[in-house]
């Protein structure tokens, strides 16, 4: 065998060189955090393509989050602090609004009501505490019925300190897409005024996580957290389930108090349903994810079972933790406040006020408003509700419009009180079908100017934004 010889050259290492080496080795170990500090991750939104599983085979120019629809998930524990430097390389200005979490107002993403916008080219850094474990997601909040049709959106999942014992933890994000015949989105349509007034910009193209053809492969008795959320513009989904079975453990991001057997599960536009599921289709066989559309079952997601992970199924799990929301105070002796929703087509809406003038149905159209709330179109100067710290108010919405409206509050969640002033459960969107009247409750505690609004974002853009005040 022959044996290679190894020169090894010995170095004069001086007291000084070595002492002078140590503390080299010290500064560079401190800059490290330092410059960690200075230099926080990013979040670019910026264009790029997207292979949407579209027919023709081409990929779709979209704006993404990391020029990716949809953008990265970005995963961290309850308790523990976002950072994030949000780069505007996209031909408008934008924004960053973290969708459902109780955040300090100033990071909340609104544009000239919490900070101002991000010009093409310029950034803004985000740094908050995430109180709250659950499902939630970020998006834009300036021309976010164009930003968001475009593909700007990402699932923020916070998990909790003892999460539910399972082999896999998904998002699904669920949207639609408005779609030519060769793939790109139907750009001429953007602010078209029959979506505005209608239900929305509804997409031709259903997705989850980007793929019109979503598929995965799972295992017989296999248990699996999904966390679905609804990311399209205007889409109400109705969906279902089959070869799993399971419950329903969160809505919105907050636990139920106990899980809730799946049936049909319907997500307004922004709204979101975190699963706890067996998948019970044997080996060989399909468990899939269906949409309800007329009568007819559409499926939208397909997961391929190879194999057995277990004999059976595993028992009932417990319920979530709950997050630390404080408690509403007396219901029934809190101060009422009242929203009237009105406009659209079939409306029945002759005139409203904008911009401290009352204009006729006619003129308002010209402007692009038509919608209102308390006869206001567009945000009021002064809020729908000026609110005492701790102070619980009712808010009673009835929707006199043709169209349903999923209405979301920033920096807080609510209760919908129903007869006999039950609760529902803690949510941050509510879906409010037209010519009916619901209400809700919720604790003022988070100071600050809250945006609320109707997240059909066409609706909001057009008219249906208020705001609410919560002093300091």
């Amino acid at each position: 065998m022959n044996q290679r010889t190894v020169k090894v050259t010995r170095m004069n290492i001086t007291r000084r060189t070595f002492l002078c080496a140590t503390a080299a080795t010290a500064t560079n170990a401190l800059a490290r955090p330092l410059q960690a500090a200075m230099s926080p991750p990013t979040l670019t939104a910026r264009p790029g393509l997207a292979d949407l599983g579209h027919p023709s085979g081409a990929k779709t120019p979209i704006w993404g989050y990391e020029a990716a629809a949809p953008g990265p998930t970005l995963r961290l524990k309850q308790g523990t602090r976002l950072i994030r430097k949000f780069i505007n390389a996209l031909p408008q200005p934008s924004t960053v609004h973290w969708h459902g979490i109780r955040i300090a107002n100033a990071m909340d993403g609104v544009p000239d009501l919490t900070q101002p916008l991000v010009q093409p080219g310029g950034d803004f850094l985000y740094d908050f505490t995430v109180p709250d474990a659950g499902t939630f997601w970020y998006h834009p909040h300036n021309r976010t019925w164009e930003q968001l049709a475009r593909g700007l959106y990402g699932a923020l999942v916070v998990e909790e300190a003892d999460p539910p014992a399972v082999d896999r933890d998904d998002v699904l994000l669920i949207d639609d897409w408005r779609l030519d015949d060769q793939g790109s989105l139907n750009e001429p349509t953007f602010g078209a005024i029959s979506d505005w007034a209608h239900g929305g910009r509804l997409g031709n193209w259903v997705t989850i996580n980007g793929r019109a053809d979503y598929t995965a492969t799972v295992k017989h008795n296999e248990r699996l957290r999904l966390r679905l959320v609804n990311t399209a513009n205007a889409r109400i989904f109705t969906l279902g389930v089959k070869g799993l079975n399971g419950w329903v453990v969160a809505l919105d991001g907050q636990p139920l108090a106990a899980p809730a057997p799946i049936e049909l599960i319907t997500l307004a536009p922004a709204q979101r349903a975190d699963l706890i599921v067996d998948v019970t289709a044997e080996t060989g066989g399909d468990a899939v994810l269906f949409a309800t559309a007329r009568d007819r079952h559409i499926v939208i997601g397909s997961l391929k079972v190879l194999n057995q992970q277990r004999p059976a199924r595993l028992p009932a799990p417990a319920p979530l933790a709950p997050n630390p929301v404080p408690g509403l105070g007396d219901v029934k002796s809190a101060r009422r406040v009242k929203l009237h929703m009105q406009g659209g087509a079939m409306g029945g809406m002759r005139r409203a006020s904008f911009e401290g003038k009352q204009l006729s149905m006619r003129d308002l159209v010209a402007r692009g408003r038509l919608w209102a709330f308390n006869g206001v179109t567009d945000m009021p100067k002064a809020p729908l509700v000026d609110a005492r710290p701790g102070e619980t108010i009712r808010l009673a919405m009835h929707n006199d419009t043709a169209w349903p409206h999923a209405m979301h509050l920033h920096g807080h969640h609510f209760r919908e009180v129903k007869a006999d002033d039950r609760l529902g459960p803690l949510r941050d969107t509510l879906l409010v079908a037209r010519n009916k009247t619901a209400e809700i409750a919720f604790l003022a505690d988070n100071p600050g100017k809250w945006l609320f609004h109707c997240h059909m974002v066409e609706h909001a853009a057009s008219g249906m934004m208020t705001w609410i005040n919560v002093a300091t």
